[in-house]
């Protein structure tokens, strides 16, 4: 099985050109980003990306934007739901991730629209991931857990960090839960979350030593359950962002780190640390960020 690491274009501020030169230079396999709108520019994106070698990840987003409209209904989710997967037809994605669905919704409508909208992935011969998100159905791990036992064949998007917040600690505590996820797992996003945050200031300090390692812990799951699925590629996007989610000094609205050099340290030492698990090279030390 092999690693393909993707950048996210989340808090990249340059062109979509400069995105991926920074790919090829820093050895990155493609993109996560969202579909344009405008024809013009989605096709030339593609081009660019197949002139480049390099893959790409489709994110959509359903009932608005991040987070979705409180009374969006489930035929409007599925009506952006399928705009987006037609949107995408001609680039071919290695993946579509999805965040859907509403943190208000029943259960039993949560299930209805992932239905419906697996139903979609199949006629438009998609693989679609759904992601673990805040605000979204699948944004704490107890209901995420009922909604997976109700859809067998549904595949997840696995990021953590939004669970840690939501349930203000480390859900080491959910093994069950954490084994089901593992197994239901084509996409990861690695960004570290804590007890108070999504995303630790810096994933390479000592004070987040114990949110790096629990993270760790939960994408070997993962990886051991894709190897053993028989899976030939793994993805992972390190997807440290902005937008509330770095911190920043008071007043001055300074970051406190460079979010492309947080992003490659995780992508750099995850692919050192799978190479360990499935190579046999020596893992990585915690270290300073250094890129």
């Amino acid at each position: 099985m092999e690693l393909k690491i993707f950048k996210p274009l989340w808090g990249h501020n340059g062109t979509f050109l400069e995105a991926i030169q920074q790919c090829v230079e820093a050895g990155f396999d493609g993109i996560e980003a969202p579909v344009c709108e405008d024809e013009s520019e989605r096709r030339e994106r593609c081009a660019l990306l197949r002139d480049h070698g390099l893959g790409f990840i489709q994110e959509i987003c359903t009932g608005g934007g991040y987070v979705p409209r409180r009374n969006a209904t489930i035929a409007e989710h599925m009506q952006d739901f399928r705009a987006q997967v037609e949107r995408v037809a001609g680039c071919g994605p290695v993946l579509i991730n999805a965040i859907a669905g509403c943190d208000a919704w029943s259960i039993s409508e949560s299930v209805d629209f992932f239905g419906s909208a697996k139903e979609c992935a199949r006629e438009y011969g998609r693989i679609v991931s759904f992601e673990t998100h805040r605000s979204r159905s699948l944004f704490n791990p107890w209901i995420a857990h009922e909604i997976l036992r109700q859809l067998p064949q549904m595949k997840l998007t696995c990021d953590f960090s939004h669970w840690c917040v939501v349930c203000e600690r480390l859900i080491d505590t959910e093994p069950e839960i954490l084994a089901l996820c593992a197994e239901r797992a084509y996409h990861i996003h690695a960004r570290v979350g804590y007890d108070q945050g999504p995303q630790v200031p810096d994933p390479a300090a000592p004070e987040y030593a114990a949110a790096l390692a629990a993270h760790e812990r939960w994408w070997d799951l993962i990886w051991l359950s894709q190897k053993t699925r028989g899976l030939e590629i793994s993805t992972l996007t390190p997807e440290f962002g902005p937008d509330g989610y770095l911190h920043t000094q008071p007043y001055t609205g300074m970051p406190v780190a460079d979010l492309w050099q947080v992003n490659q340290w995780i992508a750099k030492r995850q692919k050192e640390r799978f190479d360990a698990v499935f190579n046999k090279t020596p893992a990585p030390e915690l270290a300073e960020i250094s890129v």
